[in-house]
């Protein structure tokens, strides 16, 4: 974890605020706990009483691997941000643009490998597995590389860039063809001079469920689309288990991610916060 300044609330259980002393010194005692601490003894002396570790991730993780974001200054494809192609609406209008868009950054991500930050949650996840404790790793990350480092217990909230789903039958499927059809291959160019394939939508991927045929779109949430339900689920339950929650390489902004960690610490359950910089969800973790 040594890629990421370590910024944490000060680790000490809700029940401090309820001793029993005079009210200046409740009031220390509180306002101790919402004061940003670095202090890795009590990390670790929480950290070897967990039980159940939630681990939520962002981008923030795998920039170390130079994977592109798409996000704030600088961040376009030829002349569009992310927030321009990843719709629903886009994809209606002009399928072949989208899978462009998404050809390239398959082809970007098959190039790419796991960092030690990677390389360490999935280590941390082997080893507690060896003690009887467990480790989910919940990821907003799209490019399956907490998969390819070796962690199995994985919640990808947003999907997989390696993923289709059928829009005709709905059959979602692993997909890691390079292209991922023919008339992508050398397509997807991201400078900003590079004109559109206009691919006919026949010619883009199709779904190969007998009888279907139907377009293929990338398994990924889309702007303006909801969780899968099945996966938002199945976080509920981690996030409702655990014990200490680790915030590892994410701005805390995008929703209802960024909700995850301050619901944990509303109940009490200690959060770290690893990350180049404080954000937003920084002051409500304890």
């Amino acid at each position: 974890m040594c890629l990421f300044q370590f910024t944490a609330r000060r680790l000490v259980s809700q029940a401090h605020c309820g001793l029993k002393a005079s009210s200046s010194k409740k009031q220390k005692l509180c306002l101790e706990m919402a004061r940003p601490s670095s202090n890795m003894a009590d990390f670790r002396e929480v950290f070897a009483k967990a039980k159940h570790i939630a681990i939520i991730t962002g981008a923030g993780v795998s920039a170390e691997s130079g994977v592109p974001t798409f996000r704030g200054a600088g961040g376009f494809w030829r002349k569009w941000q992310a927030q321009e192609l990843a719709t629903p609406g886009a994809f209606a209008r002009n399928p072949s643009r989208v899978w462009e868009f998404y050809h390239y950054r398959r082809e970007v991500m098959l190039s790419k490998h796991p960092n030690p930050a990677h390389i360490a949650i999935a280590e941390c996840e082997k080893r507690l597995s060896k003690q009887g404790r467990s480790v989910v790793v919940i990821t907003q990350n799209i490019d399956e590389l907490h998969r390819k480092a070796g962690t199995k217990h994985l919640l990808e909230i947003h999907g997989s860039l390696f993923k289709t789903r059928c829009t005709s039958c709905g059959n979602v499927a692993a997909n890691y063809k390079s292209p991922i059809c023919p008339a992508l291959a050398g397509k997807g160019a991201p400078d900003p001079d590079t004109e559109d394939a206009a691919i006919p939508v026949e010619d883009l991927p199709q779904c190969e469920e007998d009888g279907c045929n139907g377009l293929l779109r990338p398994h990924v949430v889309w702007f303006g689309e909801a969780l899968d339900p099945g996966v938002l689920t199945a976080v509920e339950k981690e996030l409702d288990i655990c014990d200490l929650c680790l915030v590892v390489g994410t701005s805390s902004v995008v929703y209802p991610a960024a909700m995850f960690a301050p619901q944990v610490s509303a109940r009490g359950v200690p959060v770290a916060e690893f990350n180049m910089e404080a954000t937003p969800a920084t002051n409500r973790f304890r």
